[in-house]
């Protein structure tokens, strides 16, 4: 402010009295150019000379505030979408928001600007980074987006709490060659799920951006998705914000090989919508000296930059940064600055209780403390409290071992972890861990329910410029170096003696996580693990870091085995008495290790089981080993080692029920067989082993939903790069065979019985039903309203579609009678693709309301009237390759680098397109095909015959249309056919590709 005669006088960028696009405008106008430049990097300096903060976009917070040292942990994001429950995913998001502004008053290193939630739908389970979402649904994951941007955003009509953004934009769902794979996304997949997921939140206002993911869609990166302007930025009138995924512009030259040069690629991403580059770190140079040589070059121009700068001034704006006042609404220090509260600790654990999905129960469940006067919890994950990727560090924390004998007192729980104790010898001698390293045995923490681990301090600041680590280095053993945000910089401890060999063997603990994954534990606790050194040390308190370090594999050579670390490659060695691993591409070849078993896992947990009145095995996943971001898993199946758990205790004692805690589906169909009990929880933060215990012995009864499909094999699963569901028959809205447990599946302690259900059309459908406790005991039922078209479509349309859902309580015997109104295109419309447009056609639907996909309880009839569906009008408008009715052989490809599909031949396959009901009239004399042909980048078989052929239902050809070489893939020629043949009235059209072409487009004339 300046003084002038006494009047203050407010710059207009600061004046909170005037419309936020006036001051932002203000505030743009004040900026030189290279300040705006500036600007477009993840950190952005500050500018002195108009009072300006650094700022950094990008702050996770998928589950709790991540990265940034301690905070309240919550249930992962799949375990949220196993509540089923929007109103306490808001409260989470709520509380989410409020922690990061408290932490934000002690570091302002803490953003505001937070990368979350994940919204892409869990279209296939191996994906690794299945924890990350929320369901396989859209309308289940957009109604939870929703909840959780509303929570985080606040309520404040134009001051944000914070300013979320989803990820991943769009149909990803692989980590497999994740910036280098294309997603082929036929129209009516792109609308009816991977877009709709992202829609509704969106459209509710409480979402700042979007950020674009690795992949591409239709052969073009994400980062220059057309969608961000056709669609996203249609569906609302805010100033959304795009950042980039971290190092993603660079992957348009460096490994998609997009552009040649990097001011082409960043020119093309800021003219697609792309806002914000998280590229390098925090060096902004290269960044910067990429937009002025698209600048210089004549590739944008000012204007283009201002645009961008212009949608971060706002987000920066509704945030309060440029409020003229000692403490903007919404700051950490007013109503909305709120850190480890009662309210936020009671709300881990009801979101923890709500995650629990009853999948079995013969009866065992609940337990009754005086019928279990021992009780017996094993399993490797018993005793643990997992974080992941996403995590925040731990306040306090309950696993299922403390939390079960906290309430039964700790001398009636028996516990033994599975994992086997085993030793390894070298022709030099034993493994062994210097006492500098194993002295004292693994502390034996307090057993209570919910225990403090780290005192609550000021926030030490640690966050990562990129998606990737958790908060901790390499090691697992803490903060990163604060002269770096990002964890991966961190080393892992040498401060520890290395491993040796010698006359004394130290006993180690193998946990085998599937596929030969090991992980190798010392008597102190601690875990194996190697430093930028090469040395192996039982150093970290737990696996962890962007590349793990703690992991191993056994390999079968000569009489013994090779220890091959698979954080980098290389194997173990004895090197001067010490274990150290070799170059990766040395050639010193790994020592030969025998590996002698002290005890086998199982036969601890069948001792624990024989002594225990009841049996409870806690297995699962470590969410940073095997099935993470970075790696997809291979297989649905239990690792063997954990297999072997659960049988070993049924074996011993009949009443054994298996807890699964992990971040995704198993198959686990012989334990559903077998056991009495059978239950799953995501990682439930730190309050998962209060939640389980409270759960076992019946203080609430489970009301946890499966988010998705759990496949009784993987065999059942299409392959995991292929994208379209409706052509795959892949999820519960297209799988044609039985699954192991159903969408939307989980028990109860009581009994839910469902009355009349009735459908009313209005402005939309109104859906009512009636539903009674009528089981013995209070508790949670989710109803779940299904559509689904009976009879015979011109499409194919889903089994079922989930359209609404409800978690309503009721007191045992209580009735309850809900509404549900959902409008008639979400309910029962699909993507036309012969007109371009969202449609409904007339006729008789069902709706349904039950308590899973499978366990539909009450239906009732609606009928939709209207003229019948018009054909393709062909001779008007030709027909879009992309818009095809089915497929086979083919995969959409980028028409242009800017927009548009084009269908090309997948590999050596002939590509086959059929389009349904096409309207030649009173006849179609000739034929245009639009279509693209590099010869030179076809390379062997490039001078083969490209051609298009075309023909009718009944084997009719109609022309067969040689491409000749165009000069390139995105150079388009029109060829034009006589066709001999006059197709006439409505006929279904075969369209055959061979050689190396795209098709854009057919045209018809008269």
């Amino acid at each position: 402010m300046s003084d002038d005669g006494g009047l203050i006088t407010r710059l207009p960028f600061r004046d909170t009295r005037l419309p936020v696009r006036t001051r932002v405008a203000d505030l743009l106008a004040r900026l030189s150019l290279d300040e705006r430049i500036a600007m477009l990097h993840q950190f952005a300096p500050g500018v002195e000379r108009l009072g300006l903060a650094p700022f950094r976009t990008g702050q996770e917070a998928l589950h709790g505030v991540a990265w940034m040292g301690p905070a309240t942990v919550f249930p992962q994001a799949v375990g949220l979408g196993a509540t089923w429950n929007p109103e306490l995913v808001r409260r989470v998001g709520e509380a989410v928001g409020r922690e990061a502004r408290a932490m934000r008053a002690r570091d302002p290193r803490v953003g505001l600007n937070v990368w979350s939630p994940t919204v892409n739908p869990l279209r296939d389970p191996r994906w690794g980074r299945n924890e990350e979402g929320y369901a396989e649904d859209p309308c289940l994951t957009s109604a939870l987006a929703t909840a959780y941007t509303r929570g985080l955003r606040g309520d404040h009509p134009e001051r944000w709490r914070t300013a979320p953004v989803l990820k991943h934009w769009l149909a990803h769902n692989n980590e497999t060659d994740r910036d280098t794979t294309s997603s082929s996304v036929r129209p009516r997949v792109l609308h009816e799920y991977d877009l709709a997921a992202f829609r509704g939140a969106v459209r509710a206002g409480a979402v700042a951006g979007v950020m674009p993911a690795y992949n591409l869609v239709n052969g073009r990166p994400n980062h220059l998705s057309p969608y961000l302007r056709e669609q996203l930025r249609t569906w609302t009138d805010q100033e959304l914000v795009v950042c980039s995924d971290a190092g993603a512009p660079s992957n348009l030259v460096d490994s998609e090989h997009y552009f040649d040069s990097h001011a082409e690629a960043i020119a093309a991403a800021l003219l697609a919508g792309v806002d914000s580059f998280t590229d390098h770190d925090q060096d902004a140079s290269k960044t910067i000296a990429r937009v002025r040589g698209a600048l210089e070059r004549g590739l944008i121009d000012a204007s283009t930059v201002d645009t961008a700068v212009g949608r971060l001034l706002t987000m920066r704006c509704g945030l309060g940064e440029f409020d003229e006042c000692d403490e903007p609404e919404g700051a950490a220090g007013g109503i909305d600055g709120a850190f480890d509260t009662p309210a936020h600790r009671a709300l881990a654990l009801e979101a923890a209780e709500q995650a629990v999905v009853l999948l079995a129960n013969d009866g065992l469940l609940p337990l009754s403390e005086s019928g279990v006067r021992t009780l017996a919890v094993v399993g490797p994950l018993a005793d643990e409290c997992k974080l992941d990727w996403y995590s925040g560090s731990l306040i306090r924390r309950s696993s299922p071992r403390e939390a079960l004998a906290e309430r039964l007192g700790a001398d009636r729980v028996v516990f033994a972890d599975g994992l086997d104790t085993v030793r390894l010898r070298t022709e030099a001698g034993w493994v062994r861990v210097p006492d500098a390293a194993a002295e004292g045995e693994r502390p034996v923490l307090p057993v209570r329910s919910v225990r403090p681990v780290h005192p609550v301090r000021p926030v030490r600041p640690v966050h990562p410029a990129e998606e990737g680590p958790t908060d901790e280095g390499p090691t697992g053993e803490g903060p990163a170096d604060e002269g770096s945000l990002n964890p991966a910089h961190t080393a892992g401890r040498t401060d520890l003696p290395p491993l040796t060999v010698g006359d004394t063997p130290t006993e180690l603990s193998l946990a085998d996580w599937g596929g030969g994954v090991l992980t190798l534990r010392a008597p102190s606790g601690r875990y194996l693990t190697v430093a930028d050194d090469g040395f192996v040390r039982a150093a970290a308190e737990r696996p962890g870091g962007w590349v793990v370090q703690e992991t191993f594999t056994l390999e079968a050579h000569r009489d013994g085995h090779l220890l091959r670390h698979m954080g980098t490659g290389g194997y173990v060695c004895v090197a001067a008495g010490a274990l150290k691993v070799a170059e990766r591409d040395s050639d010193a070849e790994g020592t030969v290790f025998r590996l002698e078993v002290v005890e086998r896992g199982e036969d601890a947990v069948a001792r624990a089981a024989a002594r225990a009145d009841a049996v409870v095995v806690v297995a699962g996943n470590d969410p940073h080993i095997g099935g993470r971001e970075t790696e997809d898993r291979t297989t649905l199946a239990l690792p063997a080692q954990q297999e072997r758990l659960w049988r070993a205790a049924h074996a011993a004692n009949p009443r054994t029920a298996l807890v699964l805690t992990s971040s995704y589906p198993y198959a686990v169909g012989e334990a559903a067989d077998a056991l009495p009990a059978l239950l799953w929880t995501a990682h439930g933060g730190q309050a998962a082993g209060t939640a389980l215990a409270r759960v076992l012995f019946g203080d609430i009864s489970p009301a946890g939903r499966l988010p998705q499909t759990w496949y009784a094999s993987h065999d059942d699963l299409p392959d995991l790069l292929d994208y379209d569901i409706i052509a795959a028959r892949a999820t519960y809205l297209y799988f044609d065979g039985a699954p192991l447990f159903p969408f939307g599946h989980g028990l109860s302690y009581t009994d839910f019985s469902y009355g009349e259900l009735s459908v009313r059309r209005a402005a939309g459908l109104t859906v009512a039903c009636e539903v009674t406790n009528s089981g013995p005991c209070d508790g949670d039922e989710v109803v779940q309203i299904y559509a689904s078209a009976p009879g015979p479509s011109r499409v194919p349309l889903p089994h079922r579609r989930l359209i609404a859902h409800r978690r309503v309580r009721l007191r045992r015997g209580e009735r309850v009678r809900l509404f549900f109104t959902v409008p008639v295109e979400d309910a029962l419309g699909f993507w036309d693709v012969a007109h371009g447009r969202w449609t409904v056609d007339p006729g008789t639907y069902e709706i349904h309301a039950g308590a899973s996909s499978a366990d539909l309880r009450a239906t009732a009839t609606v009928t939709v009237e209207g003229p019948p569906p018009a054909p393709r009008p062909v001779l008007r408008r030709g027909l879009e390759a992309a818009d095809y009715d089915a497929a086979d052989g083919i995969v959409l490809v980028d028409r242009t680098k800017v927009r548009g599909d084009a269908v090309a031949r997948r590999d050596d396959a002939v590509g086959r397109l059929l389009f349904r009901a096409c309207d030649f009239g009173a006849g179609a004399t000739s034929m245009t095909v639009e279509a693209a042909r590099d010869a030179a980048a076809a390379g062997a078989g490039a001078e083969d015959d490209a051609t298009v052929g075309v023909h009718l239902a009944d084997g009719t050809t109609l022309a067969t249309v040689a491409v000749p070489p165009t000069g390139g893939r995105y150079t388009y020629t029109t060829v034009r056919a006589v066709l001999p043949t006059s197709p006439t009235g409505v006929q279904d059209l075969h369209i055959t590709l061979r050689g190396g072409l795209r098709l854009a487009r057919l045209g018809f004339s008269g």
